[in-house]
C-alpha cells in the first residue's frame, strides 16, 4: 500500500479485459496495436454495415474523421465519446467504440503473440532506409572530392 499520495488524489485506474476508457491518449494506445480486425458498425442498435480490415493509423483530431474504407481504417478517437472493453465469448475483448447512438465494435484478428510486431518491422524498415541514403550521400561526396578542375 503507497502511502506517498494526498488525500484527494486518486490512483490511476487499472482496466483488465472489461471497463470505460475516456481518456483519448489511453483509447489511443489500446488501439494503435489492434492490427487486423473485424468491424461491425451499428447505429440504433441496427447493423448498419461489418466487415474485415486493417488498422492503419490511431489518431487524435477534432478536425479529421475516422474512415473505412477498401479493408483501410483510420481511427480518430474523437470521433468517439469512450471505449468500452467487453469480454467476449471466445475469450477474447471486443473494443466497443461509443458516440451517442453509434457503435464500432471492433473484433482483433492479429495475436500479438503469435505475429511479429508490426512496430519492429516498421522501425527496421527505417532503419535500413537511412543506412542506404547515409551510404549513398557518403558515395557523393566521395566522388565530388574526386573531381577535379
Amino acid at each position: 500500500m503507497s502511502y506517498d499520495r494526498s488525500p484527494s488524489q486518486l490512483p490511476a485506474p487499472c482496466i483488465i479485459d472489461s471497463g470505460i476508457i475516456v481518456n483519448k491518449q489511453d483509447m489511443q494506445r489500446l488501439l494503435i496495436d489492434l492490427g487486423r480486425v473485424r468491424y461491425i458498425h451499428s447505429l440504433d442498435g441496427k447493423l448498419q454495415c461489418e466487415g474485415e480490415g486493417c488498422i492503419l493509423e490511431v489518431f487524435t483530431d477534432s478536425h479529421q474523421s475516422t474512415m473505412i474504407a477498401n479493408h483501410a481504417i483510420y481511427l480518430n478517437v474523437d470521433s468517439f465519446d469512450y471505449l468500452q472493453l467487453t469480454p467476449g465469448d471466445d475469450r477474447e475483448t471486443y473494443f466497443d467504440l461509443i458516440q451517442d447512438n453509434r457503435q464500432l465494435r471492433l473484433i482483433s484478428l492479429s495475436n500479438p503473440l503469435q505475429e511479429p510486431s508490426i512496430r519492429n518491422f516498421n522501425a527496421d524498415a527505417l532503419e535500413a532506409v537511412v543506412t542506404q541514403v547515409l551510404s549513398a550521400q557518403l558515395d557523393v561526396q566521395l566522388d565530388n572530392d574526386d573531381f577535379c578542375f
